[in-house]
């Protein structure tokens, strides 16, 4: 909301209280409904026979008098915020670029790419090039690897459901799957 649409806000309803406030002091003030010498004879007689008086005027003013000053608090409160605090200023922006939102979808392989470590992405590498099948001996020796680590790689890519080994001879045919080729 913007900051004069709140002070007219505010304004409007400070108004609008102080009109209510004061039909309610000429509307409802206390009136005597004795004719008026009856009325002077109760008030000399200190308001009936408990001595009080009839006309409690303190504490009729004083719930308008408490009421008028919490008018007045918020009144003050809303001047107040709109000296204070700065107008926050609202622009709006054509052809604004959603987040997730480009030309083109990036692939399975540029995805799975970016959560790999340089000797995971170098096997990839390696598959690729042979068209996503090659034996693992092979692989390890093209990637710059040790046996163990080729292994190591080969059983992580196996499990997050990457590749796919099948057992040709004394190694082991390595081939990427369908959905990342």
């Amino acid at each position: 909301m913007r900051k004069t649409n709140f002070f007219i806000i505010l304004f409007g309803a400070t108004i609008a209280c102080l009109i209510i406030l004061f039909l309610f002091m000429v509307f409802t003030y206390p009136s005597s409904s004795y004719p008026d010498w009856m009325s002077e004879m109760w008030n000399h007689m200190g308001g009936g026979m408990m001595g009080e008086s009839s006309d409690s005027y303190l504490g009729y003013f004083g719930v308008l008098f408490a009421i008028l000053i919490v008018v007045v608090v918020i009144s003050v409160s809303g001047i107040i915020y709109f000296i204070v605090y700065p107008e926050l200023k609202t622009t709006q922006t054509k052809n604004q670029i959603r987040p997730y939102e480009s030309s083109k979808k990036p692939n399975a392989m540029e995805t799975i790419r970016r959560t790999l470590n340089k000797d995971e992405q170098k096997i990839i590498e390696v598959l690729e090039m042979h068209k996503g099948k090659y034996l693992q001996k092979y692989l390890g020796k093209e990637a710059g690897l040790s046996r163990l680590k080729t292994h190591r790689i080969l059983a992580r890519f196996v499990e997050r459901g990457i590749v796919t080994l099948e057992s040709k001879g004394n190694t082991n045919e390595v081939t990427l799957k369908e959905w990342l080729t």
